[in-house]
């Protein structure tokens, strides 16, 4: 999930672990990557986060610095296969997947929601004839964040979820605005559009997700947990706190994330699928371009379809999405030139969790991180 609203949870009871103070950068880039080195650690320190780490693919070669430590206590890298739980990330898959069945004849962007789900989205100021699956994508349907409701309910953290059940808790409020009248980022666009992939296809979200990105891609680290909040060896610890850290790796129920912010992956993984993305392997090159068209509502983020442009420091854009979920905080981001980066640090300070923005805008360290593995020609 994302810095916004729908990208933060609150804390559950967890055991507490207390340390004298940040560890030093636990290892030293390449030469070469100095300036991603020191970017991430800069990163990384400004949020008193244990762990942080970068992966860099330039054309067939890819590469990754490492700060501080994955888990508490030990002495260990962050690096490229390492499995973090990356929150909204997983909006740019589902887009990519809802826009292959557009490829596919199966399903219409301008067509309206109620075509696939019917009654799902109706009553309470709702009406699914009038939303568009363009307007889902964008985050112009005025449709309300379920994850503003399970903030304030921290029970609903810990128990399982249905994609069905978890939109039930945003289409439970009434909307923000009327739909294409305004721009507001909602967990609940996202969670219906897995949905309608499930409709459509008449498989799982999870089944489509490895059938259509992870299997074509060879990705060996990305999946959605099914059944458990337990994570495979080989991962990232997630942490809250500054000074006092909680280990909440598995703490928080996965599927309240789902198709809107439930996917795990690695930096090998996510910058293999942004990279492969905007090469334009995973969809046609009409639909990538439609994906990259923010849409027109002024005074709002650059954002198309489950992605955001990025301005490049060493010239031209890049296009990526931030995800946040409790205990880590991650980007991805690619260019039409090849190359591709993703940036992740192990902890959330309690205060952003507690916090509430919709801007739909990632932390500007975290970006200039990104910006920086970008651009970092070594």
């Amino acid at each position: 999930m994302s810095r916004t609203k729908l990208r933060r949870f609150g804390v559950g009871v967890v055991v507490l672990a207390a340390v004298g103070g940040l560890t030093a950068p636990a290892a030293v880039a390449a030469e070469p990557h100095a300036a991603t080195q020191a970017a991430v650690d800069q990163h990384r320190l400004s949020r008193a986060a244990i762990g942080g780490g970068a992966t860099v693919r330039d054309g067939e070669t890819m590469w990754s610095v490492t700060s501080g430590t994955r888990m508490l206590g030990q002495n260990l890298p962050v690096g490229a296969e390492h499995k973090v739980r990356t929150g909204s990330l997983a909006k740019t898959f589902t887009a990519a997947m809802i826009l292959q069945l557009v490829d596919e004849g199966k399903l219409s962007l301008d067509a309206k929601v109620e075509r696939y789900l019917p009654g799902v989205v109706q009553g309470n100021g709702y009406d699914g004839n009038t939303i568009s699956l363009r307007q889902l994508l964008n985050h112009t349907s005025g449709i309300y964040d379920y994850v503003t409701v399970a903030l304030t309910n921290p029970q609903l953290q810990l128990r399982q979820f249905t994609l069905a059940q978890v939109a039930a808790l945003g289409l439970a409020n009434p909307p923000y605005f009327a739909p294409g009248q305004g721009w507001r980022y909602s967990g609940t666009n996202y969670i219906l559009l897995g949905m309608i992939i499930e409709a459509v296809t008449k498989r799982t979200y999870p089944e489509e997700l490895a059938t259509r990105i992870v299997t074509p891609l060879g990705l060996t680290n990305t999946f959605v947990p099914a059944g458990t909040k337990a994570l495979p060896p080989g991962h990232v610890r997630g942490y809250i706190g500054r000074g006092l850290y909680v280990d909440v790796t598995q703490v928080f129920e996965p599927s309240l994330g789902g198709s809107s912010g439930g996917i795990v992956t690695s930096g090998a993984d996510a910058t293999k699928f942004y990279q492969s993305l905007l090469g334009g392997k995973i969809v046609s090159p009409a639909r990538l371009a439609e994906m990259l068209t923010p849409h027109t509502i002024p005074n709002a983020p650059e954002y198309g379809m489950g992605i955001m442009r990025i301005p490049l420091p060493c010239g031209g854009e890049a296009w990526g999405h931030d995800g946040v979920w409790p205990g880590y905080h991650s980007m991805a981001a690619a260019g039409t030139d090849g190359r591709a980066a993703f940036v992740t640090v192990n902890n959330l300070d309690p205060a952003e969790l507690a916090g509430a923005s919709s801007s739909g805008t990632p932390a500007s360290q975290l970006v200039e991180a990104v910006k920086t593995a970008l651009c970092d020609r070594g």
